[in-house]
């Protein structure tokens, strides 16, 4: 009997499985949110809290002197800052030259982008000396490549007018200078000379980036099609349009995002090159000038919450009707 009872006792019962299955899923999700939590107190002390403290400080009347006293919790909010950076006479010059140099620089990025890389697609002796001369622009430190720029185009001693006078043109102050005078058959354009000047810096600075998005994929796009249009007699204009093109579509509408969103919080080109005059202040360089110049915080930040929901706007925009049509 005794010996019965031993070979049948195998010791404490066994737990159920869903015990066990509870338990091990309670110490997964413990150990996710451990991970997780580092990332999280990050983001929050990094982007989540100043992004709070400037909606607080964009609602309060705040002076420079005044921002050590500054109370995160006051709520006596008012709407004058809003009144006070809209009501200014450059206000919506500013707004539209904003998206005249986002748009400008953005376009013309890619654009040249796409040259570059179609240039570079086909094997040839150095190629890869060019690409990688290629990426120069983007990798030089902004403040050199400012300062070659406002030395080459200076109007007294730049390369530029120096060449402009050996073919009989007068000193040119690219960067100075508000409009251009021009004559075309009767039609004066008078084009804004100092926007485009820092619209096409904005290009050659960023159009490598564009030039690696666009050639990593025209590597990747299959050979057969563009064969099949060769043999069907297709020309080289007609097979970029209507074969290579289309099967770009993806890469180039995340690039024009990218580039569109960094181009509109843009500050430090136009600060570096011009410092906003001649016709050349974004909205980037207007916050700095009322949180410098003037001194007042709280209109400062109110003109950057602005600025941040007119980029918000555009981005539903795009996702809401441009992305829709993309990924259909």
């Amino acid at each position: 009997m005794t010996t019965t009872s031993a070979a049948t006792d195998t010791g404490p019962p066994a737990r159920p499985a869903s015990r066990r299955t509870g338990t091990l899923a309670r110490r997964e999700a413990r150990l996710g949110i451990l991970l997780v939590l580092p990332a999280v107190l990050v983001v929050f002390g990094l982007v989540i809290f100043p992004v709070l403290w400037n909606i607080s400080m964009s609602f309060q009347r705040i002076r420079l002197i005044e921002l050590r006293e500054f109370n995160f919790l006051d709520f006596d909010y008012t709407l004058a800052n809003f009144d006070r950076v809209m009501g200014v006479r450059d206000f919506w010059d500013n707004v539209r030259v904003t998206f005249i140099y986002t748009i400008g620089g953005t376009t013309l990025s890619i654009a040249m982008g796409m040259w570059a890389a179609l240039t570079v697609k086909s094997a040839f002796r150095g190629r890869a000396v060019v690409r990688g001369l290629m990426l120069f622009p983007y990798v030089a430190p902004i403040i050199a490549a400012a300062f070659v720029w406002r030395v080459m185009l200076n109007p007294t001693f730049g390369i530029a007018n120096e060449w402009l006078d050996a073919v009989g043109f007068q000193p040119i102050d690219f960067l100075g200078r508000r409009d251009f005078e021009l004559n075309l058959f009767g039609w004066d354009p008078n084009p804004p000379l100092a926007l485009l000047t820092v619209i096409a810096f904005e290009a050659w600075r960023y159009f490598p980036f564009a030039f690696l998005f666009i050639l990593a994929r025209l590597q990747a796009l299959p050979a057969e099609l563009d064969e099949a249009a060769k043999v069907d007699g297709a020309t080289l204009s007609q097979r970029f349009f209507y074969v290579t093109l289309p099967q770009m579509r993806g890469v180039l509408s995340v690039l024009f995002l990218l580039r569109f969103i960094w181009t509109f919080n843009k500050f430090d080109d136009i600060f570096l090159l011009t410092g906003g005059g001649a016709g050349t202040k974004v909205i980037t360089v207007a916050v700095i000038d009322w949180l410098r110049g003037r001194f007042d915080v709280g209109a400062a930040a109110a003109l950057g919450l602005l600025l941040a929901a007119m980029l918000a706007v555009l981005l539903v925009i795009y996702f809401r009707w441009f992305y829709e049509e993309e990924t259909a």
